[in-house]
């Protein structure tokens, strides 16, 4: 193992507010994706060597020094590339990546509300959004606007700013992994025929909200297409797209190492830490304000 993400999502799972990982109860790995090196080769593998890097999104179980993995799962790492930085696009650039080109095909000249956007996935979006040429907006605390800026789009203070107000007229696409207000707020910024993609309920979560309560707003975002405006809303999950759609999800990993080998994008990484730092790196994905991903390295001393 050469680096592993750490992210918002190992908090739901370790509250046991993940879907796919609610009957798991301690003791169990954590770690949601992961960069490493081939060290051994099970019978029958071809197409792979010792040594060849490969990454992989394992959901539980990468915060590790070694793993076994699955051959026809991973996807190869281009030589040359950090693999911190690598980490950081299994999870979080091909959620935004997908949110923008799978779950919503955005069109050039769209305008584009990002929830979240000094977040990991939240900096995903701009970064692409702007490669797509969007016209983008993003909603985040007061002291991360200049970073908001920098990636493309116009910043919004959530706590002294109304964004259903933001632009007259409405948006054409919001994204939204807070589920503030279980959606509604981001439904009604929407322009007639405009869409809402959620991908999260961090809101929830802090306001230790039921797992109960948070699928009924999901569920509820389905309903919501009834209502006149002609909106649309849903809920993307990249588990769920990855098992409808597998070639996907390596088609666009290998897009986003390609755009990382060529320099074109450049995730940021707080900070890259050892395995004594794993509980307060959750502390502080907890307390949120971070700029950038916090990745476990394995080879770090503690």
């Amino acid at each position: 193992m050469l680096a592993s993400g750490l992210e918002y999502t190992d908090v739901l799972i370790r509250r046991h507010l993940y879907p796919q990982t609610m009957h798991l109860r301690p003791p169990f790995a954590m770690g949601y994706d992961v960069i490493g090196e081939i060290d051994q080769l099970g019978d029958g593998v071809s197409g792979f060597q010792v040594g060849d890097r490969v990454a992989d999104m394992t959901v539980v179980g990468s915060n590790a020094a070694y793993r076994t993995l699955r051959a026809d799962r991973l996807t190869r790492v281009p030589a040359g590339v950090d693999p911190a930085e690598a980490a950081t696009l299994i999870l979080s650039w091909t959620t935004a990546y997908q949110l923008l080109h799978r779950a919503e095909e955005v069109q050039r000249g769209q305008r584009v509300l990002v929830h979240g956007a000094a977040g990991a996935v939240g900096q995903a979006l701009l970064v692409l959004g702007s490669l797509a040429r969007l016209d983008l907006w993003g909603t985040a605390r007061r002291e991360h606007a200049a970073l908001i800026g920098e990636l493309g789009a116009t910043p919004i203070d959530y706590r002294r700013e109304d964004f259903t107000r933001a632009l007259p007229g409405g948006f054409d696409v919001v994204f939204d992994g807070i589920g503030e207000d279980g959606y509604r707020r981001s439904f009604a910024a929407l322009k007639r025929g405009g869409v809402l993609c959620a991908y999260g309920y961090s809101a929830g979560v802090q306001a230790q909200r039921h797992m109960l309560t948070m699928l009924m707003w999901i569920a509820r975002l389905y309903l919501w297409r009834w209502l006149a405006g002609g909106k649309r809303a849903c809920f993307y999950s990249i588990n769920v797209m990855r098992v409808l759609h597998a070639a996907w999800f390596r088609e666009d990993l290998e897009r986003l190492f390609s755009l990382l080998a060529s320099g074109t994008i450049r995730p940021r990484v707080a900070e890259r830490i050892s395995f004594d730092e794993v509980p307060e790196a959750h502390r502080r994905l907890e307390a949120g304000g971070l700029e950038g991903k916090l990745v476990l390295c394995p080879d770090l001393p503690q």
